[in-house]
This record gives structure tokens, sequence and C-alpha cells, in this order.
């Protein structure tokens, strides 16, 4: 498995670096960091770094940035190598949400990691234009680190499309040897007009597929809308990581842009979240 880190100059990043050498410290992976430096011709074009600046103040201030980063990044890539996970730098030039797309399929990467950002108190929690923009393009899982934290408690937003069956079997080996405890939640969404024998049913469903898996998990039903019934048990379950397909239910897998309710849970929950999709669905 091949695994993609945006990294900056944001502690948040760094976190994301570390988090994802210590979930792989028992899987076969590499970890590559990318750092994406500013392209400074078209700073300097556009004059809007700083004013009264010149270019080659703006090229040392770049450069500064660029050393401070690689050096975190070294820092961070000990702790995946320490762990036997293979880890390396990498920098880029221009738009850091176009250069993480654009290297994740040139390098034929399996998922994508970013760091979170924090909390406006209008707002809630920040997701950043960078994590904005490779959620909804990426063709592959990604995932938003909220903070550094043992996965013990996992929970899987399962509402039995073929992308939330995907998130299953997707996870499944990740944690093959830490077997953390597996909880299905799955919202009987009243509104759309979904029985409770269908939402018992679909539970059912994501559950033999992780038995067959290996696992033992936990299954819970709620009746709602998904997105509030999701942030209501992420809330008081005190889970480590939360795991959801990127498509809804009026989302074709074949559409390249994760759903409102998935771009939205990414954003509001306060832990660290996986949104799945394979690039064979693309």
């Amino acid at each position: 498995m091949k695994i993609l880190v945006g990294v900056d100059k944001s502690e948040e990043s760094q976190q994301a670096l570390r988090f994802t050498c210590h979930l792989l410290e028992h899987f076969a992976a590499e970890v590559d960091a990318l750092y994406v430096k500013p392209d400074v011709v078209e700073m300097t074009m556009e004059g809007g770094y700083a004013p009264f600046t010149t270019r080659g103040q703006i090229e040392q201030e770049v450069k500064r940035d660029e050393d401070t980063v690689l050096d975190e990044i070294i820092e961070a890539c000990e702790i995946c190598i320490g762990g036997k996970v293979p880890c390396e730098p990498q920098v880029a030039v221009g738009d850091p949400a176009a250069e993480i797309l654009r290297e994740a399929d040139a390098g034929q990467y399996d998922m994508i990691v970013l760091g979170g950002r924090g909390r406006s108190a209008l707002k809630g929690l920040l997701l950043g234009a960078v994590s904005v923009k490779v959620l909804h393009h990426a063709k592959q899982p990604v995932l938003i680190v909220r903070n550094y934290r043992e996965i013990e408690r996992l929970l899987v937003a399962y509402r039995g499309s073929h992308c939330d069956q995907g998130a299953l079997e997707y996870i499944a080996p990740l944690f093959a040897k830490k077997l953390p405890e597996i909880t299905i939640v799955h919202v009987q969404e009243t509104a759309r007009g979904e029985s409770e024998e269908f939402a018992q049913a679909c539970v059912m469903t994501g559950r033999d597929t992780l038995v067959k898996l290996g696992y033992e998990p936990v299954t819970k039903t709620a009746q709602g809308d998904f997105e509030e019934e999701v942030l209501k048990e992420v809330a008081v379950g005190r889970y480590d990581l939360v795991v959801l397909g990127a498509y809804g239910h009026e989302r074709s897998k074949y559409l390249p842009v994760i759903s409102d309710e998935a771009l939205n849970l990414a954003r509001l929950t306060t832990r660290p979240v996986l949104v799945f999709r394979a690039v064979s669905e693309e």
C-alpha cells in the first residue's frame, strides 16, 4: 500500500504524518510526505504575497519555509522508519490541492492523508480549502486526521451502498493486526421512506461482511437525519476513527464528486475521518 501525506507548515499536517506511521506500523506500506511550495514567479506576478516585497525576498522566505517543513518531515519520517514503514519526503511547486491530486494519480497511491484544521467560533471545525478540494476530486480514499490517537474504537456510517461496502473491505486488512472494536451504524432515513425492515437488513449485511473478514462488529440503528444521527453517535461513542463512503443514495458511484453528507461529516466530526472511494469506480 502506498500512502501520500500532504504536509505544510501547520502542526496538524505533521500530526497527520505521525498518525499515518502509527496507523501502518503493522502493515506492509510505504509513505511519501509531499510538501507543495508556492510558485515564486506566480506570486510575484500576482503581487499578493506582501506589498513592497521583492522577488528575492519572497524566494528567501519560501526557501526558509521549505527548509523548516523538510526538517519536520525528516523528523516525523524517523518515527515511520522506526516502525519499519518506509517514508520519503517530496517537494512540488504550485497549488497544493492540485499537486496533491496530480501526484496521487501519477504515483498510483492507495490513500491520501491530510491534517484537519482547527476550530472556528462561528463555523465549528474547519477543513480548509485544500482538504475540501482534495475530498471533492480525489480518486482514492482520503483520511482527514484531527489528532494523534490510538485506534481502538472505530465507527462505520453504513448506508448499504456499493461504496459503503467497499469501505468495509478496505479497512478490514488495514486493521487486521490491531483488531479495534468496530461499530456499524445505519440510520433509518424515514424522510426517504426507508422501512425498519430495510434498516435491519442493511446493517446485518455490513455485519456479515466484517464477520467474514475476521471481525465481530457491534451493530446499531437509528432513525432520523443521516448526518445528525451519525454526529450524535460520534459525540457519545468516543470513537477514534469514523469511516464512511464518499457517495450517498442519490449519487452515482461513477461520479467523482463527494456527496454533501460525506463532506459535512468530514467537516463537522471531531474525530479523524476516512472517506472511502475506489479508483475502479471512477
